[in-house]
């Protein structure tokens, strides 16, 4: 199995977090079953090479698409290949869907959408050109140029909740709503709606999310056991 990043170019790095690679071997002896957790941010994904399927209720197989975006999500999702596989993936803020495709994070939220239904004509000029790139640098290169190309043709962004949706993810979720809402001069209803509006979920229920990709992060490392792992992402008794 092969797993690196990618940084984004420096003007790119307030929506897309970094790119990425998962490569590996499979075969119908030997399948390779991926679970994706849940996740505060959103994905594009393109298989150069295979296409997972996804396993559903009670183990049954739906096709996935060969390119698209995953939201971000409070789910588990299975997904089996029985091939050799290339994914190459760009992993987003979740704000950028909004920004991206002119729709509230909240439409792509526990979703998994082909590109082609987003972006038409231009999601099959972009497949192409990352499918026959000659490695993973280029397909980084392809799709920067994409999104520099599109990021100039979205409204104007609202800094000040872009900056708390970066900060609940650099705290690991260690946030208090109320807290946030002050900082940004609203009242706490309109806070969370314009919050939901960007990130696809409600401030606290975000904050559960990171909280728990972290913790995710710290399993199996030796020197943490699950209580200091459960004290560290924020699940202690404060009583």
């Amino acid at each position: 199995m092969n797993y690196f990043t990618i940084q984004p170019p420096q003007h790119l790095a307030e929506y897309v977090r970094f790119f990425w690679v998962l490569e590996g071997e499979a075969s119908l002896d030997n399948p390779y079953t991926h679970r994706s957790m849940a996740d505060g941010c959103a994905e594009l994904l393109f298989h150069y090479n295979g296409i997972f399927d996804e396993l559903v209720q009670g183990n049954s197989i739906e096709s996935s698409f060969q390119s698209g975006i995953g939201g971000q999500s409070q789910i588990v999702r299975r997904f089996i290949i029985k091939n050799n596989f290339g994914i190459f993936g760009a992993y987003l803020y979740p704000f950028a869907v909004s920004q991206l495709f002119s729709l509230p994070a909240t439409e792509l939220s526990n979703q998994m959408i082909d590109l082609q239904t987003l972006l038409g004509k231009e999601a099959h000029e972009l497949n192409d050109k990352i499918m026959l790139a000659r490695d993973n640098p280029s397909r980084a290169r392809i799709l920067s140029g994409f999104l520099e190309k599109k990021l100039p043709k979205i409204k104007k962004p609202q800094p000040g909740v872009f900056e708390t949706i970066r900060h609940i993810i650099t705290t690991n979720g260690m946030t208090n709503v109320e807290e946030l809402a002050k900082r940004n001069f609203l009242s706490t209803r309109h806070f969370e709606r314009n919050f939901k509006r960007f990130a696809g979920f409600s401030p606290k229920l975000f904050s559960r999310i990171i909280r728990f990709q972290s913790a995710v992060s710290y399993y199996g490392k030796k020197e943490k056991n699950l209580t200091s792992i459960a004290y560290d992402a924020g699940y202690y008794d404060q009583s």
